[in-house]
């Protein structure tokens, strides 16, 4: 099993920036990706970035990409998504991922409530 705790969500005004941050606890040493979800009153889960557990891959949407910029801690298990130049539509819970083999993982999630 593993835990994942976000934290850093709140509310901002357009062209801010927020960081959030997902601690992992558990079996991390199975840890093979961390993602962000987010999700938008009445609309889909959409995927808003990964990270590789070990290397340097990384993926972003293409709505984020030049704004959000996802990293990690591996000696904290944390990963991180900074997220600047927000918009109204950013708005969402945000949710953190962590992929295992044969498995994954959710966070309680956090809301970004961006202001235009």
């Amino acid at each position: 099993q593993v835990q994942l705790v976000e934290s850093g969500g709140g509310s901002v005004q357009a062209g801010g920036s927020l960081r959030l941050s997902c601690a992992a606890s558990g079996r991390t040493f199975r840890l093979f990706a961390m993602r962000w979800f987010r999700q938008a009153p009445g609309k889909e889960r959409e995927i808003v970035a990964r990270i590789m557990w070990s290397g340097d891959s990384t993926y972003y949407a293409d709505s984020v990409k030049g704004r959000f910029t996802i990293s990690r801690d591996n000696a904290k298990n944390t990963v991180y998504l900074q997220m600047n130049s927000l918009k109204p539509e950013d708005t969402a819970v945000y949710y953190c991922n962590a992929a295992v083999v044969g498995a994954e993982y959710w966070g309680q999630g956090t809301q970004v409530t961006v202001s235009s």
